[in-house]
């Protein structure tokens, strides 16, 4: 928890424009300890549903132990589901008008699968903008990852992601480019975060519009930025919440399409993913590939329990730093009735005071 300015130990102000969470006495006093409201838009495919689940349930429940958190997922129309994922949903999510009656003090929303060259163009894209106009309302902040930060941004922003030459895959280092945003405090300044999409939204259009980019990569360009008032929006373009297998995964799915003919050229590895050991294995196993797919034979089961012990997760105390941070805040300036998105006296347009 925050630190209080009790006093006037010019300590205290030094912290504070490092980014350290110092609280007036003032503040301080208006705040009791309670639970954290915290929603879920989940709108990833059938195979990657409770995955995703796990994974941003997993970095909330690593932040600060003293506050309780109340994570309610929740999806929108217009994604495709099969039987086994409508039935889970049906079962354990709740719908959007129940969340809209009950209140969020926060909002994350993931990313989904597309199927047109323009995002306004899919399914779920209008479900998708009432979900953003009601929380631009009625929730302290939103943290977006991925394809609902392309979302949202050309939503809000008007600025439409660029399709890349190739797929951004991997895991990339990054550097935090403004070190006294909350946001980032106590973090490496150096750090690795995976990616994993086509199209990419630039530094230089955000920037343009106001946003404040937080970290990039030379690579990867801009992974974590937010809204021009500091932190009512919290735009992910990589994938902090991957597990250590995700990557594996997506590259197998991959390999699966390729031996299928639904893609006409092998799969390459994620950057700086596979170690020279996996790579190895999995070099012998696409020599298998190829020669099952041109003689139509079976397929040997793919070498994923050979592949485990080489693989490293070099994100996830990054992001469980950010989480921290970002609900630490979240607990900070929400107000006490989940259906207000402030306490009294917090401007919303510099919510932190920056």
């Amino acid at each position: 928890m925050p630190l209080v300015a009790h006093t006037n130990l010019p300590t205290f102000q030094r912290l504070k424009e490092e980014g350290e969470d110092i609280l007036s006495p003032q503040r301080a006093e208006q705040q009791t300890m309670r639970e954290l409201h915290i929603g879920l838009l989940n709108m990833m495919p059938d195979a990657a549903l409770e995955a995703t689940e796990r994974q941003f349930f997993r970095l909330v429940g690593a932040c600060n132990q003293i506050s309780q958190f109340h994570v309610h997922p929740f999806t929108i129309s217009g994604l495709p589901r099969g039987s086994g994922a409508q039935a889970h949903i049906d079962t354990y999510y709740e719908s959007f008008e129940k969340i809209k009656a009950d209140g969020l003090d926060a909002l994350i929303i993931s990313g989904a699968n597309v199927t047109h060259d323009q995002l306004s163009e899919e399914n779920f894209w209008l479900p998708l903008t009432e979900v953003f106009e009601w929380a631009q309302e009625n929730v302290t902040s939103v943290l977006c990852s991925c394809l609902a930060t392309h979302a949202l941004i050309e939503w809000r922003y008007g600025i439409r992601r660029t399709r890349l030459p190739a797929k951004r895959w991997g895991v990339f280092s990054h550097t935090v480019t403004d070190r006294t945003h909350p946001l980032v405090a106590e973090m490496n300044t150096r750090f690795e975060v995976p990616h994993s999409r086509f199209n990419e939204i630039f530094q230089v259009d955000m920037e343009q519009k106001g946003l404040i980019v937080l970290a990039r990569s030379d690579e990867a360009g801009t992974h974590l930025a937010v809204s021009p008032d500091g932190f009512r929006i919290v735009f992910f373009q990589g994938h902090p919440e991957y597990d250590d297998i995700s990557l594996l995964k997506e590259y197998k799915r991959e390999v699966l399409r390729y031996y299928r003919g639904e893609r006409e050229d092998y799969p390459p590895f994620p950057e700086h993913y596979f170690n020279a050991q996996a790579q190895a294995v999995l070099n012998d196993y696409a020599q298998h590939v190829q020669i099952a797919k041109q003689h139509a034979s079976a397929l040997q089961a793919f070498p994923e329990q050979l592949l485990l012990e080489h693989l490293d997760n070099t994100w996830r105390d990054t992001a469980k730093a950010v989480f921290n941070n970002w609900l630490g805040k979240v607990y900070q300036i929400t107000n006490q009735d989940r259906r207000l998105p402030f306490m009294d006296g917090v401007d919303p347009n510099n919510p932190l005071g920056l």
